[in-house]
C-alpha cells in the first residue's frame, strides 16, 4: 500500500501534478510523490529571477521560461518538471492560479513536446473537435452551446495533443472548467450568482462542468477555426492543406516561447504529421448577434455532410472491387 501520500496532488492535462497552492479547479487525487508529473512551488526568493531584467516580460531558454506579470507575480517553468512562482505583495491568489493553469502549463505542455491548442475541445461521436481562435472569437460559448445540447467538454483554454504511434492526434483531458463572460452566461439564462468570478471584480465566471466532462483521451477528428468580424452572416469554409501549417502554429498556446526553446522544429514536425488526419474548417462568423447556437447546427450539419461522403465513397469502393 503507498504512503505518504500529498493532499495537494492533483491531475489534468494528462499529468499528476503537486502544488504548494490550493489548485480548487482540479481534481484532487492520491498518489505517491515519487509518481508526480509536475511540482507547483511557491517561492520567497527572487534569485531565480536574476536573468530578468525588469524592461523584460519573459525569457524563454531551451529548459526555461520565465515570466513575469506587472501586481500578480514572477514564474518560473523549468525542464518541463517544475513551476516556482513569488507572488507579488497585495496580489490576488485567484490571478496567480489563472497563471499557474494557463500560461505556466501551457510552458510546461512545450517543455514536455505536447502541443498546447489554444481553444476547447468538444465530444462528438467519440471523437474530440477544438474550436480554436483568437481571444474574443468565442470558443468558451460555442463549447458551452455544445454542452447545453448534451455534448462533453474534455478541455476548456488549452487543449493538449499528442500523436500516437500511427500519427493519430489524440487530446488528453486537461480539467472539468470552463470560462464564461457575463453576457454568455445570460444568453444561456444562467445566474451568475451561482458562479464564482475567476477573481475580484472580474466579468468572467468559472463554470464547473464535472457532469459533462470526458475524462478519457480521444483522437482528435477536426480542428474549427473561429472568425469574427462584419460579416452579414455565418459561412463556412475549408482551411486548404499548406494554410493549415499557419492554422496549426496562430493557435499554439503561448508560441512565442517556442523561438527560444528551440522547439519551431518539433512543431513543424508535429504540424506535418497532424495536418492530413483532420478536418480543417474556419467558420466566419457576425458580430451583430448571438451566434452559437446557430453554430452548433452549422457544425453538426457539416461533420454528417462529411460522413455521407465518407460512406458513399467506402460503397463505391466495395462496388467496384466486386
Amino acid at each position: 500500500m503507498l504512503k505518504n501520500f500529498k493532499k495537494t496532488t492533483y491531475k489534468a492535462f494528462g499529468l499528476t501534478i503537486s502544488s504548494d497552492i490550493f489548485l480548487r479547479e482540479l481534481p484532487l487525487i492520491s498518489i505517491n510523490e515519487n509518481e508526480t508529473d509536475v511540482v507547483i512551488e511557491k517561492s520567497e526568493d527572487s534569485t531565480f529571477l536574476v536573468e530578468l531584467d525588469l524592461k523584460d516580460v519573459y525569457i524563454s531558454e531551451e529548459d526555461k521560461v520565465i515570466f513575469r506579470v506587472p501586481e500578480v507575480g514572477v514564474f518560473l517553468i523549468h525542464d518541463g518538471k517544475r513551476i516556482v512562482f513569488r507572488k507579488y505583495e497585495g496580489a490576488d491568489e485567484d490571478q496567480i492560479r489563472l497563471f499557474l493553469l494557463g500560461t505556466c502549463m501551457g510552458a510546461i505542455l512545450l517543455q514536455r513536446k505536447i502541443l498546447p491548442l489554444h481553444g476547447s475541445a468538444i465530444v462528438i461521436d467519440g471523437k474530440a473537435y477544438a474550436i480554436v481562435g483568437e481571444s474574443g472569437a468565442g470558443k468558451s460559448t460555442l463549447a458551452s452551446a455544445f454542452l447545453q445540447r448534451g455534448y462533453q467538454l474534455l478541455s476548456d483554454d488549452v487543449i493538449p495533443v499528442t500523436l500516437d504511434r500511427a500519427n493519430t492526434p489524440i487530446v488528453t483531458p486537461a480539467y472539468p472548467q470552463q470560462k464564461l463572460w457575463l453576457e454568455s452566461l445570460q444568453h444561456f439564462g444562467m445566474e451568475s450568482s451561482n458562479f464564482e468570478p475567476l477573481f475580484v471584480r472580474e466579468t468572467k465566471f468559472a463554470i464547473p462542468v464535472e457532469s459533462q466532462f470526458a475524462t478519457e483521451p480521444l483522437p482528435l477528428a477536426g480542428i474549427f477555426e473561429l472568425v469574427k468580424g462584419g460579416f452579414e452572416e455565418i459561412a463556412i469554409h475549408p482551411i486548404e492543406k499548406m494554410e493549415r501549417f499557419f492554422t496549426l502554429y496562430s493557435h499554439t498556446y503561448r508560441n512565442f516561447f517556442m523561438h527560444g526553446s528551440g522547439l519551431m522544429e518539433w512543431h513543424f514536425d508535429m504540424s506535418s504529421k497532424m495536418m492530413n488526419k483532420l478536418q480543417f474548417q474556419r467558420i466566419c462568423r457576425p458580430i451583430t448577434h448571438f451566434t452559437a447556437n446557430e453554430l452548433v447546427d452549422l457544425i453538426l450539419t457539416t461533420l454528417r455532410a462529411e460522413e455521407n461522403r465518407d460512406d458513399q465513397n467506402t460503397d463505391r469502393v466495395k462496388e467496384f472491387s466486386i
